[in-house]
C-alpha cells in the first residue's frame, strides 16, 4: 500500500492511487460492500455495518489472517464515519512515533475531529505501548483500530482489550477468492491465461489470503504466454524449480537407489550385496544408516513398527562402536528391513494429508475441541460442548475432530500384513461405533 505507512503518513483517498501501483492496491475496496468474505461484518446485521448505519465507531480489534481486508476496513471505516484516518504499524513505530500520533490526535480533538488510528500488526507493540493507548481511547481522542494475525487474548492487555471489540475476520474463501479474481481480469481488461483447473489450482494456493493471490495474479498478467497454463506449467510458472542432484556422483545414488529396492522386495541377499558395495567403496556409513531408517518409516511402517527402533538402535551402536566394529550393527538393520512386512500405508497417509492440509490451508478445527483459557475464547465457543472419551462408553465418544467446511478423509489405510492387521481391525471397530453413536 504505497505511502500508507511512510513516515507514519496521513490520510490518503483512493485517488491517490497511481496507475503503475501494485494491482492489490489498485483493487482497493472503494465502499464497505466491495470487501469480499466478510459479510458476517459488514453486511447490513453485522457489527460494522451496524457501527456504520448508527454512525457511531467504537474501538475495535480486527483479528484475521493476512489478506483478509483488516487495512481496507479500517480505511473505509474512516470514509464512512468521516473521521481522520491515520495508520501506523507497530512493525516500524516506537515510543517516539506513538507520542507524536496522539499529540497531533489531541489538537486534532481540541478543533472538534476525532481520528481513527489504525495500527497495523497492534500485536508487536510491548504491554507499556499498548498501555500508553488507553487514556485517549477512553477520552475519545482515537478511535483505535487494530489489526493483528495473533490471538487476542495472548497478544494484547487485558486493559486494552476491554476497551475494545474483537471482531474476527474470516480466511477468503474459494468463492470470495475467485471474485477477486474477476475483479483483477475486469480492471486489467483480459482474462487470467489459465484452464479451469490451474485457475483452482492458484485459488487453493492462495491459502485464503486475497493479497498473495492479486500478487500472483499480477504475474500472470506480465507475462507474455500464448496457450492457457495447466496446473503442472502454472506451478513452474510461479515458483522456482528444485535443483538437481549432481551428476559426477550418479554411482552413488545407483547404489543407495538398488539398495532401497532390494529391502522392499524383501531380498536380504541382494539388500546385503549392495550395503557392501557402498561400504566397501568408502560411503560414510552414517549415510547409509540414514537411508535404512528411513525406509523402516517408509516401507515397513505400521506393519512392523519395531523396524524404526531396530535402525535407530544400529545407529546408536555404530556411533558408539564406530567402524568395522559398528558395521555389523548397520547388517543387522538392513536384514530386519529387509525380513520384515512390508506397508507404505503410513507414507501414503503423509502424502494425501500433507496434499489436503495445502489445499485446506488455515481452516480452523471445529470449536468444540479448541482449549479456550481466556474469557474472549469461551464467549465464542471454544471448547463448548466437548465431550470427554473417557467418560464415554468404550472409552470412545465418537465426535466429529474435522473443521466444520471440511468433508472426513481417509489418509491412513493399513494393509493387511503384520501388526497392521491388528490395527485394520482396530479402526474397523471404531468406525462402527461411531456409525452407531452418530447414526
Amino acid at each position: 500500500m504505497p505511502g500508507l505507512f511512510d513516515d507514519g503518513s496521513d490520510q490518503q483517498r483512493e485517488t491517490d492511487i497511481r496507475p503503475d501501483a501494485p494491482l492489490a492496491d489498485r483493487l482497493r475496496p472503494r465502499q464497505l460492500a466491495e470487501i469480499v468474505g466478510q459479510d458476517h461484518l459488514v453486511g447490513s446485521d453485522g457489527t460494522i455495518g451496524r457501527m456504520v448505519a448508527a454512525g457511531r465507531l467504537s474501538s475495535i480489534i480486527l483479528w484475521g489472517p493476512p489478506g483478509t481486508g483488516k487495512t481496507s476496513l479500517a480505511r473505509l471505516l474512516a470514509d464512512q464515519t468521516e473521521l481522520h484516518f491515520k495508520a501506523i504499524s507497530a512493525v516500524f513505530s516506537g515510543v517516539a512515533d506513538l507520542k507524536k500520533v496522539f499529540a497531533e490526535a489531541e489538537m486534532r480533538f481540541q478543533s472538534g475531529k476525532a481520528t481513527l488510528l489504525f495500527v497495523d500488526e497492534i500485536h508487536r507493540f510491548n504491554r507499556s505501548q499498548q498501555d500508553s493507548f488507553l487514556p485517549y481511547v477512553e477520552r475519545g481522542t482515537v478511535v483505535l483500530v487494530g489489526a493483528t494475525t495473533e490471538n487476542p487474548s495472548f497478544e494484547l492487555n487485558a486493559a486494552l482489550l476491554s476497551r475494545a471489540q474483537v471482531l474476527i475476520l474470516n480466511r477468503l474463501d474459494a468463492a470470495a477468492l475467485s471474485d477477486l479474481l474477476a475483479r483483477a481480469e475486469a480492471l486489467e481488461d483480459k482474462a487470467l491465461p489459465l484452464t479451469d483447473n490451474a485457475r483452482e489450482a492458484l485459488i487453493a494456493s492462495a491459502d485464503g489470503d486475497g493479497r498473495f493471490l492479486l500478487n500472483q495474479a499480477e504475474t500472470l498478467f506480465s507475462l507474455d504466454i500464448d496457450d492457457p497454463l495447466d496446473p503442472p506449467t502454472l506451478a513452474k510458472t510461479l515458483h522456482r524449480r528444485m535443483p538437481v542432484y549432481d551428476k559426477d556422483r550418479e554411482g552413488h545414488y545407483n547404489l543407495i537407489s538398488a539398495l532401497h529396492k532390494a529391502l522392499r522386495g524383501s531380498d536380504p541377499q541382494a539388500s546385503l550385496y549392495y550395503l557392501a558395495r557402498m561400504l566397501v567403496a568408502g560411503e560414510e556409513p552414517l549415510y547409509v544408516l540414514r537411508r535404512i531408517v528411513r525406509f523402516a518409516s517408509e516401507d515397513i511402517g505400521m506393519a512392523d513398527p519395531q523396524a524404526l527402533v531396530q535402525t535407530l538402535a544400529a545407529k546408536d551402536a555404530y556411533d558408539f562402536l564406530g567402524s568395522p566394529e559398528g558395521e555389523l550393527a548397520i547388517v543387522q538393520a538392513c536384514l530386519y528391513c529387509a525380513t520384515a512386512p512390508k506397508s507404505n500405508a503410513a507414507y501414503k497417509a503423509q502424502k494425501q494429508a500433507w496434499k489436503s492440509a495445502r489445499q485446506t490451508g488455515s481452516l480452523m478445527p471445529p470449536p468444540n475441541i479448541l482449549n479456550a483459557p481466556t474469557k474472549l475464547m469461551k464467549d465464542i465457543g471454544y471448547g463448548a460442548d466437548y465431550r470427554y472419551d473417557h467418560e464415554n462408553d468404550d472409552g470412545f465418544s465418537g465426535d466429529n475432530y474435522w473443521p466444520e467446511d471440511m468433508t472426513p478423509e481417509k489418509f491412513y489405510q493399513p494393509v493387511d500384513r503384520g501388526f497392521e492387521h491388528k490395527i485394520r481391525e482396530r479402526l474397523e471397530y471404531w468406525e462402527n461405533l461411531r456409525a452407531k453413536k452418530t447414526g
